[in-house]
């Protein structure tokens, strides 16, 4: 299958253009597959509440904190994860991950008071740290910066997947295997859903290589082509000053910036990710079912998003400007929503747009970090990034939660989240490297086209 199309490269670039839908092809379906689960076992949550609430006397507000809290976990471990990742290599920390995280999510069918189920998404939150940033560095492990946007946007398709298949399929487990073995729905939902993650874990260590110079998949000539680029790309940055250690990372007030639009953009994306089965219930739809194809609808909106956007963004080497548009118009989604709640049709068609936004300004925006930084400081500033956005995920779902069961009405939480998606499409504006370089730090490394030596820590 190919995935970059031709565009991207010039005439005499066609081992290039052969050689990354290759590497493509290898590994962005297995990786979309590992999100996919990933970010289901984070979500299938907002489909249990409307069981599990009555089952373990769960409150919105409890259920708001409780779905955030496993952001706190995730956020405490995120950037060592991060960093061992890039010390031990990415399969063998790829799989640890998933293994401990499946069985943490499987353990969730045990719940039975509103603090172990506090208690059991905090672990849940330490076991997946580092998975999602850990997958946004590996990335980089293959693919030049000026392909990124474009790889992002595949890969965050296991967001917008996990919504069309997670809603459908979750609604299915709850209502068909309700009671069975004595059993609640949610309780088989969490087991289900879960255990796939730790499978995934151990296929990933058998199937995954740390980089491009190990990949026996490869021939000589392509390992060197890949790592070559790789490596000038590096140079490059270091010779402009971009930083490449751990501190450089931290210092760097661009990544900061980068971080609040993330914090944005995905503290909406979970917002609505926990709380679409609610949403669509208080339209008037009871049945699960019915319910879990409902939500699909936004997610498949975003999914195409995501990909329209992130070859625009890469076919014109601009990313300030794609990302701030499209968080600009996940809020006017949202405020669509809120305002015509009592509309089924008019507040899914919101939402739709207001994913849609979150989702391709994520794509674009993650294809950024590793055009500033290098080295250590990539694999501490994505982890900074994903850090701060994860808060985002602890405090958006927690507002909606605490707005709702105060006011009895979830649009108020919904125009909040639209203000801060504004406030991230401003901050992208004015982060300085961004507007110095006018977007061509996504197109400043090309590959190269003479030999070099073959990085092994690639």
């Amino acid at each position: 299958m190919i995935y970059l199309p031709r565009s991207n490269f010039g005439p005499e670039q066609e081992p290039h253009w052969r050689v990354y839908n290759r590497i493509a092809a290898r590994l962005l379906p297995f990786l979309l597959v590992l999100y996919v689960i990933s970010f289901l076992d984070r979500v299938n949550v907002g489909f249990a509440k409307l069981q599990m609430s009555v089952d373990i006397g769960l409150s919105d507000a409890a259920f708001g904190f409780g779905a955030g809290v496993f952001f706190l976990g995730y956020c405490v471990c995120e950037i060592p994860s991060n960093l061992a990742l890039q010390r031990f290599g990415a399969k063998i920390w790829i799989a640890r991950i998933m293994i401990v995280w499946g069985l943490i999510s499987a353990g969730m069918m045990f719940v039975t008071t509103e603090t172990q189920f506090y208690v059991m998404r905090f672990l849940l939150g330490v076991a997946e740290a580092g998975f999602y940033p850990g997958i946004i560095l590996y990335l980089t492990y293959w693919f030049p910066a000026r392909l990124r946007s474009q790889i992002c946007a595949i890969f965050f398709l296991g967001i917008a997947f996990s919504g069309v298949i997670g809603g459908p399929l979750s609604g299915w487990i709850m209502h068909t295997f309700s009671g069975v073995q004595g059993l609640h729905g949610w309780q088989w939902m969490f087991l289900i859903e879960g255990l796939p993650a730790t499978i995934g874990g151990i296929v990933a260590f058998f199937y995954l290589d740390d980089g491009p110079a190990k990949a026996k998949w490869l021939n000589d000539d392509e390992r060197r082509l890949v790592v070559d680029a790789l490596v000038a790309e590096d140079l490059q940055k270091k010779a402009a000053g971009y930083g490449h250690r751990f501190l450089d990372a931290i210092k760097d007030v661009n990544v900061w910036l980068l971080a609040i639009t993330n914090f944005s953009l995905l503290g909406g994306t979970y917002g609505l990710s926990f709380w679409m089965p609610q949403i669509v219930k208080d339209l008037g739809v009871n049945n699960l079912l019915i319910n879990g194809l409902l939500t699909a609808i936004p997610f498949t909106a975003g999914s195409i998003a995501m990909i329209v956007v992130g070859k625009h963004s890469d076919r014109h080497a601009e990313r300030k400007w794609h990302t701030a548009i499209c968080a600009f118009v996940g809020a006017a989604g949202l405020v669509l929503s809120g305002m015509f709640g009592h509309n089924p049709y008019i507040s899914l068609f919101g939402l739709s747009v207001a994913v849609s936004g979150a989702l391709a300004g994520l794509a674009v925006m993650w294809a950024l970090p590793a055009t500033i930084l290098t080295g250590a400081a990539a694999a501490a500033g994505i982890a900074l990034m994903a850090t701060i956005g994860n808060l985002g995920g602890y405090t958006m779902p927690f507002i909606l939660g605490w707005v709702k069961q105060l006011t009895r009405q979830v649009e108020f939480g919904l125009y909040a989240m639209a203000a801060m998606m504004v406030i991230g499409g401003l901050v992208m504006l004015i982060i300085p490297k961004l507007r110095q370089n006018a977007g061509s730090a996504a197109t400043s490394a090309e590959p190269s086209e003479q030999p070099g030596p073959v990085a092994s820590t690639l």
